[in-house]
């Protein structure tokens, strides 16, 4: 128990209740979900929800037997209700962060960009920081200052009504137009090409994360640090919007896939990930020094510019950042180092030009 982490949680009430409200088809909002998601975390030792609840009468109820501690901010003539349920939401959870070292984590339920200031605040105390809110309603400013968020839409137990031009997965279009019932089929294999392209852009992330943490540190990296990576890159990254139960299944994937390797951890369950030394690899470089030997004949030189469209041709799902190049010049130095190819950079050509490596 020692090992887990303390949990302190933080409701402000009437943005959550509102925004499932508005974008979920009025839909009630229902507390278990976030429930399971932190007990996955660690073992909530305080909740606490805001709001002036004779607003909530139902909810209340709901609240009160997961044992969630009501806080009542009454609307007072004249005042901002809201101004009144965020000042003192952000009073409470500074004055625990003081008095309450044990807790390790705050999770702030609200989508306000006003509490970013109060994310920012218990970071610099050491605190960790879990946001959640409602999708459509939280401000774009408030899941980059968290060390989590989670999206109450995507949350295991939330039933999200199908709208027209819902969005899913931040960044991705949304699917305005529905199929008509006649014709299921034509759905099937978009649906497949996008997940496959999604898991594709996956594997370049983690891969370029590996890359970078393996450049920055001189140990090794584990799955459970390179999870906390991906999040301090993206707080609103889970492996299930990708299709996978855990993010080990998600590391077996992409290590069945020459991504990453994975080796036995200091840890049980937390196994070392690493960039393949050959496979993959090796072949991406054989296939550079091919790919100039063809274009530069005998004793020729080609240029670095466009040669990354060639080796395409020759190879389309070619893509030297599921390597863990940042760049392809970067590439291209590897390969050189490799003896794959020869690089030198060239004044009167103005770029870089590579030859095939003499024996």
């Amino acid at each position: 128990m020692d090992q887990e982490d303390r949990i302190a949680l933080f409701l402000d009430y009437e943005n959550l209740a509102l925004g499932v409200r508005d974008h979920h088809g009025g839909r009630a909002f229902d507390f278990r979900p976030i429930a399971d998601a932190l007990a996955e975390r660690g073992r909530v030792v305080v909740r606490r929800a805001y709001a002036d609840w004779s607003y909530f009468d139902e909810d209340r109820r709901m609240l009160t037997r997961s044992h969630v501690e009501l806080i009542e901010i009454p609307q007072r003539m004249g005042a901002s209700r809201k101004n009144a349920a965020d000042i003192k939401m952000a009073v409470d959870a500074v004055e625990l962060a003081f008095e309450r070292g044990y807790i390790s984590t705050f999770v702030i339920c609200t989508g306000d960009s006003d509490f970013t200031p109060l994310v920012h605040k218990l970071r610099e105390l050491n605190k960790r920081v879990i946001g959640v809110g409602v999708e459509k309603s939280t401000s774009a400013l408030l899941p980059p200052a968290c060390d989590e968020f989670l999206y109450y839409d995507r949350l295991e137990g939330v039933d999200v009504p199908p709208a027209a031009g819902r969005r899913g997965r931040a960044g991705r279009p949304a699917e305005i137009e529905t199929p008509p019932p006649a014709e299921p089929p034509a759905e099937v294999a978009p649906a497949v090409e996008e997940r496959a392209r999604d898991v594709d852009t996956l594997a370049v992330l983690v891969a370029q994360t590996v890359a970078g943490m393996q450049g920055s540190s001189s140990g090794e990296v584990t799955a459970s640090g390179l999870k906390r990576t991906l999040l301090r890159k993206d707080p609103t990254f889970s492996e299930s919007d990708y299709g996978f139960r855990t993010f080990g299944e998600l590391l077996r994937h992409l290590a069945g896939h020459n991504v990453v390797e994975l080796a036995e951890g200091p840890a049980k369950g937390d196994p070392e990930v690493s960039l393949p030394e050959r496979g993959d690899r090796e072949v991406a470089f054989a296939l550079l020094r091919s790919v100039v030997v063809d274009l530069a004949g005998e004793g020729g030189a080609v240029a670095l510019s466009g040669l990354k469209d060639q080796l395409r041709r020759a190879r389309p799902d070619f893509s030297e950042k599921k390597l863990g190049y940042r760049s392809f010049l970067q590439f291209g130095k590897a390969a050189a180092t490799s003896g794959a190819v020869e690089l030198r950079w060239s004044p009167e050509a103005d770029d870089y030009l590579l030859t095939p490596h003499s024996a």
